[in-house]
């Protein structure tokens, strides 16, 4: 699944976006069926795999079949695939990443 969030920062005379997907397949596919260049992919080690993508591009990929998610839930997300490698489902709760964080943060404290 690939999404897309609603947050608007301005970079120059564009407005931009995030866009994520459960693999890395699926977010390169749907770059290239809206015409986002590869180069433009942000990937570990320094960021999340994502796009930084115009709201004209934005609004193709819904158009392709993107799930519109808030920059929320975008965050939420990508902590939950930090902590799990899912990026799980965007009305997953908070409550679960923050479980999933307590529980590594325990694990590395236990295993010092």
């Amino acid at each position: 699944m690939v999404y897309v969030d609603n947050m608007k920062a301005k970079f120059g005379r564009m407005v931009m976006c995030h866009m994520l997907a459960d693999s890395d397949e699926e977010l390169h596919a749907m770059a290239d069926r809206i015409g986002v260049a590869r180069r433009w992919h942000q990937s570990p080690p320094k960021h999340d795999s994502h796009y930084d993508i115009a709201l004209s591009k934005r609004a193709m990929a819904v158009r392709a079949g993107a799930t519109e998610i808030t920059w929320r839930q975008a965050s939420a997300m990508t902590m939950r695939r930090r902590l799990t490698g899912s990026l799980g489902k965007p009305d997953d709760p908070w409550s679960g990443i923050l479980t999933e964080r307590e529980k590594l943060k325990a694990a590395s404290v236990n295993s010092s």
